[in-house]
């Protein structure tokens, strides 16, 4: 019996749809503009996909949907909730503030309810001071009924999280069990800043994950589907609907991480860099073990420095929409704007009045979209400094992204991948997969589902050996909560870093475990 599987990303320019057989063979791809309300252009690009392949409706169980929709609501200051952020740190952190460093305007919105209690741990585990729990008591009741959701940071919380834990016991035993909560020792990793700025921004985009949850899954009852929902998150996985109500901020970069993922599933290739074209950026990625390499410094998010995982990846100002000006003395400019999903009514191929990337490849040959006759009239020479430079800015974000001067595969994926020629410096070969245009749709079908552990440990109290089995036993768990099949799990990635400088021979393990997704209830089908 055959069981479908809809696949769906969003960019700023396409929504990507697929529909998938249970041998993941795309039976119905399409790329439909995305709208300004978003959740069209995914009921769009749905209706599409459903009436070409014309399956039973009842037989799709699984639908995953890939989305920017957090993204955007903190680089927008739009739709954020109402954020009590607590931190557990006095006396010792009260020369830094919370939120220092964040964009003002992201502060105004977010720094309305700032808290500093006494407690947290040093670096070694030991209490700084006890947690004043009169004072969690009291700022429970000053915040009732203000408030959406609370984020709380205790200092060093990654070693020991028990005040974080006991401070979200009382604020629930107070505020009732439905209050969101999001605790750091759940999100970042060491480094208080940083961590503390994504929690809060964890805290401030649950509503917009609901809210993105809640259409998803209306458009799919208006199209008579009853399927699972999953989410792609930016370590190339899914998440459940619940996991992704509680740590939003997974979702962050997740587009670009489908995409690597997908061209990992189309090519074959396990290790390779993908250059994922769209239609206002090009974002270059590596793939280790068919997953995204992990970036290991601090990422900014709407100007806010955060240090929770996310994707290594390289961007820039180059996609099938950018828009390409020329000056007088002959010279050029390319982007970094482009006109986006507006594509097809703004480019001179389709009628319009601005050149852009598509423009050029058509005139040179190089591609057959639209008509090609309204560009046949621009300057050939002109024509190929600009592709050459074009070319040029990819080849060198490759050879950023690469790790030794070597050649390696590229593969390239994303709707305006066509605009780019069958050869580039430093690659080994280039690789243009079927259904590449759609690699990040796919790869938010195809994606297996993860937990990911990252946590200090004393060598001296527990030995290694004991400590990578804890940790990997607390990821497979986590994978399972997010939605995994127990017996299908396998642990994709272990980080084992000494931490000279703290006694007890301590070493900071983070372990990744991953499993195909555990199999939907099959009773209503019987």
């Amino acid at each position: 019996m055959s069981i479908y599987r809809i696949g769906i990303d969003v960019g700023g320019t396409h929504t990507d749809a697929v529909l998938l057989d249970q041998n993941n063979t795309v039976l119905s791809e399409t790329k439909s503009p995305t709208t300004e309300d978003v959740a069209t252009g995914i009921y769009n690009a749905m209706h599409q996909i459903i009436t070409q392949a014309n399956v039973p409706r009842e037989k799709i169980k699984y639908a995953m949907l890939g989305t920017t929709h957090c993204t955007n609501a903190i680089v927008e200051r739009k739709r954020l909730n109402k954020v009590a952020a607590i931190r557990i740190g006095a006396p010792a952190t009260l020369s830094v503030k919370p939120l220092i460093g964040v964009p003002d305007d992201l502060r105004e919105v977010l720094g309305k309810h700032v808290y500093l209690v006494r407690g947290g741990h040093e670096f070694d585990g030991r209490e700084i001071v006890p947690l004043d729990e009169d004072h969690i008591y009291q700022i429970a009741e000053e915040i009732k009924g203000k408030v959406d959701s609370i984020a709380i940071t205790s200092v060093f919380s990654p070693v020991s999280k028990s005040h974080e834990e006991r401070a979200s016991e009382i604020l629930r035993e107070v505020l009732g069990e439905h209050i969101p909560l999001s605790l750091s020792s759940e999100i970042g990793s060491v480094g208080l800043l940083e961590r503390e700025n994504a929690t809060i921004l964890n805290a401030s985009v649950v509503n917009v994950a609901k809210t993105a949850a809640d259409g998803f899954i209306n458009a799919l009852k208006s199209e008579g589907i009853d399927a699972k929902v999953f989410f792609g998150q930016n370590d190339g996985t899914l998440m459940s609907i619940e996991y992704t109500v509680k740590y939003p901020i997974f979702t962050v970069a997740c587009g670009p991480t489908n995409s690597l993922r997908g061209a990992s599933y189309l090519s074959e290739l396990t290790d390779a860099i993908v250059v994922d074209v769209g239609g206002t950026t090009s974002d270059v990625g590596v793939l280790v073990q068919s997953f995204p390499r992990e970036s290991s410094l601090a990422v900014e998010i709407g100007g806010a420095r955060t240090n929770f995982r996310m994707p290594d990846l390289v961007s820039i100002g180059l996609g099938g929409g950018t828009v390409i000006r020329t000056q007088d003395n002959g010279d050029f400019t390319i982007g970094p704007d482009s006109v986006g999903y507006k594509l097809q009514e703004k480019s001179l191929v389709f009628g319009g009045d601005i050149l852009t990337a598509t423009d050029v490849a058509v005139a040179l040959g190089k591609v057959e979209i639209g008509d090609s006759a309204k560009v046949a009239h621009l300057d050939k020479e002109l024509l190929n400094r600009m592709y050459t430079k074009m070319v040029s800015l990819v080849e060198e974000a490759i050879d950023k992204m690469k790790t030794s001067a070597d050649p390696v595969p590229v593969i390239l994926v994303g709707g305006g991948s066509v605009l780019l020629p069958e050869q580039l410096e430093g690659a080994s070969e280039v690789i243009r997969p079927k259904h590449s245009g759609v690699a990040n749709a796919i790869g938010s079908a195809i994606s297996q589902v993860s937990g990911q552990i990252e946590k200090i440990y004393s060598l001296d109290e527990i030995g290694r050996e004991k400590a990578l089995e804890h940790a990997k036993l607390q990821a497979k768990t986590e994978a399972i909560n997010a939605g995994a099949a127990e017996e299908s799990l396998v642990i994709v990635d272990v980080e084992d870093v000494p931490l000279a400088y703290m006694p007890g021979n301590a070493t900071r393990i983070r372990v990744k475990a991953a499993g195909d997704l555990a199999q939907f209830e099959m009773k209503e089908l019987v």
